[in-house]
């Protein structure tokens, strides 16, 4: 069957309708959809059918306008936050304690000897009132191999377009080849055109410096101390580094958890670089997280805390106490940023309330159930502990200033194969670190490539402290720990050392603060209905009517497409053939005459064959066979 009156047909037994061109296809469909406007465009009079057709397009461009909103606001996946409260048994948080102050100073005190004099000598020069009266005379002297890896500068402000910058310490070349301090005073105390500020370069010598200024020449000196310490400290061993820092059993005197005694073996230890070896209470490493049985102080944790004072290195810790953080289980305390401190001398109490907070997670925001998809790689995972943003932001730092620089920052854990950054190793090592931290474009790249964690809990603290022991009882206390940890009857302990803390659950109540989607699917589905049924009074039926009509013409341009081709193709036979083609009778009647003469000219012998006459074309027998069906015309119905 011809394949054009096979698709007419089955238009026909599809649609049931009128004909099969575009204008009987859009005439049958305005009377009989189930939307109002069109069957007014073909029933009324001239001016009524114009009105309705401008009324069904306006209207029709509303839908269509609104659709588009409501998808947009779809595709937009916003979320709310509804926050529910609940009451149940929680786990006790992770307790992480530190001192503030990292080492002992007796142990670390050969480590840092030169510096220490360094540091006088300078702060001696700084604050001296009159030249001549230093003690440099009856001091050796002074090696500046570390002032001039990186030194500490006085910037002269007197004519601000053009400053001065004067080395603190002159130096000169004695005949052993060692650099000596000179007696030359510099005199900045009363001098407060002086700025203090320290000298970064690239390397020693080089005039590619930067210069790091303070508006208090404690923070410079505090800076420079830190930047020095930490050249020093980063070439030892790690096990050392811990043996010089304070020990659980020193450092925890007292435990009692509830109504359950407890002591140091109760706690995880860890290095921290910035305090040192810290004492993590309930991590849930090694055994089950404890719940706590009940609100309130008694049922909370209790420390007595001996942070020794008297041992600190005097140029590395300004504050006095000790650190302390709140987390989730087997998650790393980041206590630069999110811990607070105990002071010493005082009873602290910490009266903790939970905040659960779970996010949705794509498409409605960019967070992360636990790093598998952050492009950073982890280096907190060393610890064991559980993703966070924190470790992600110190990891992707941590890895440019391998890449950038050549060496891993003391502060932070090291990828494979490398070393911290140390003055002799990497003598721009201070250089590269500072124009680093203080680039807008690393720290973008790292807030970029880091994401939060859909869920969290939060510990929310209220805090409040009063002095302890009290002047009465300071005498039997002190004597009863200082037996207790020394088997001494003489006091070891005194005000500036102890801190007691107590922390503990205010209230069953937790919050959690949740994400849902604020669009969904159903939404979506009967906003658009809404605005068609509002504006067209249509529903999903008409839809269904509009799909038809579009699969319709579909069909007939199809149909079209196929008469056009087949018109071409006669169109090509008809220029082949520009006289009309021949019936069939004459067609089988010259095949009968040639049949005829071959008959006979096999009859004669071959001598009387006759040859042709000169001239005479040979016969063409290709316009005697018979043509294929097609160029017969198109109006032949051969079969």
């Amino acid at each position: 069957m011809n394949l054009k009156k096979y698709l007419v047909r089955a238009l026909h037994r599809l649609q049931k309708g009128p004909g099969y061109t575009y204008k009987e296809l859009l005439v049958w469909y305005c009377d009989n959809t189930n939307t109002h406007g069109p069957k007014r465009i073909i029933k009324e009079g001239p001016k009524k059918k114009l009105i309705w057709f401008f009324l069904t397009l306006l209207f029709a461009s509303l839908v269509f306008w609104q659709w588009g909103i409501l998808i947009n606001t779809y595709l937009s996946y916003n979320v709310t936050s509804s926050l529910s409260i609940g009451f149940k048994t929680m786990k006790f948080p992770a307790v992480t304690v530190c001192n503030a102050n990292p080492f002992k100073y007796s142990e670390v005190k050969h480590l840092l000897k030169e510096l220490d004099r360094l540091i006088e000598a300078a702060l001696e020069r700084i604050l001296q009132p009159t030249p001549g009266n230093g003690s440099e005379s009856v001091s050796p002297p002074l090696n500046l191999e570390l002032w001039n890896q990186i030194p500490l500068v006085l910037i002269d402000e007197h004519d601000k377009d053009n400053p001065v910058i004067l080395d603190i310490f002159e130096t000169n070349q004695t005949a052993g080849g060692n650099e000596t301090a000179t007696g030359k005073e510099t005199n900045v105390s009363k001098e407060k055109k002086y700025k203090l500020a320290v000298k970064l370069c690239s390397h020693q010598g080089s005039d590619n410096c930067t210069y790091r200024n303070f508006t208090s020449a404690a923070q410079a000196v505090t800076e420079w101390y830190i930047l020095q310490s930490t050249s020093i400290l980063s070439k030892v061993p790690l096990h050392e580094r811990i043996r010089m820092g304070y020990q659980a059993e020193d450092m925890i005197l007292a435990c009692l958890y509830g109504a359950e005694p407890c002591n140091y073996k109760n706690f995880t230890q860890i290095y921290h670089p910035d305090h040192g070896n810290c004492y993590i209470f309930n991590w849930g490493m090694d055994e089950e997280a404890l719940n706590s049985s009940n609100p309130g102080a008694e049922f909370g944790l209790k420390l007595i805390l001996d942070i020794s004072q008297q041992d600190y290195i005097p140029y590395l810790s300004s504050a006095a106490g000790a650190r302390l953080m709140l987390h989730q289980q087997k998650s790393f305390p980041f206590l630069k940023d999110q811990g607070i401190y105990a002071m010493a001398g005082t009873e602290t109490s910490i009266g903790v309330l939970v905040d659960e907070l779970e996010r949705m997670g794509y498409p409605y925001s960019d967070c992360t159930m636990n790093g598998s998809d952050v492009p950073v790689k982890n280096l907190y995972s060393q610890y064991n502990t559980s993703y966070s943003i924190q470790a992600c932001l110190r990891s992707c730092f941590q890895n440019h200033m391998v890449e950038i620089c050549g060496c891993g920052h003391y502060m932070f854990p090291l990828p494979e194969g490398v070393n911290y950054c140390n003055n002799e190793d990497n003598p721009g090592w201070a250089y590269c670190y500072s124009s680093l931290r203080s680039s807008i474009k690393q720290r973008q790249i790292c807030i970029e490539s880091c994401k939060e964690t859909c869920n969290d809990t939060q510990y929310k603290m209220t805090i409040s402290m009063a002095d302890w022991p009290s002047e009465a009882s300071e005498d039997w206390i002190f004597h009863i720990l200082s037996y207790e940890r020394d088997m001494s009857t003489n006091v070891t302990l005194d005000r500036n050392g102890i801190i007691k803390l107590n922390i503990y659950f205010q209230e069953y109540n937790y919050r959690t603060i949740s994400e849902s989607a604020a669009t969904t699917i159903v939404w979506l589905l009967s906003s658009l209905g809404g605005q068609f049924g509002f504006w067209m009074g249509g529903s999903v039926l008409c839809l269904i009517e509009f799909g038809e009509i579009i699969i319709d013409s579909l069909w007939i341009t199809i149909i079209n497409v196929i008469g056009w081709c087949k018109g071409l193709k006669q169109r090509r036979a008809r220029a082949r053939y520009p006289d009309a083609p021949p019936t069939v009778s004459e067609l089988v009647e010259a095949h009968t005459n040639l049949g005829f003469q071959h008959e006979a000219a096999a009859a004669l012998p071959r001598d009387e064959a006759l040859p042709p006459e000169p001239g005479t074309p040979p016969p063409n027998y290709d316009s005697l066979r018979v043509q294929p069906l097609d160029v017969l015309g198109p109006d032949s119905d051969a079969e």
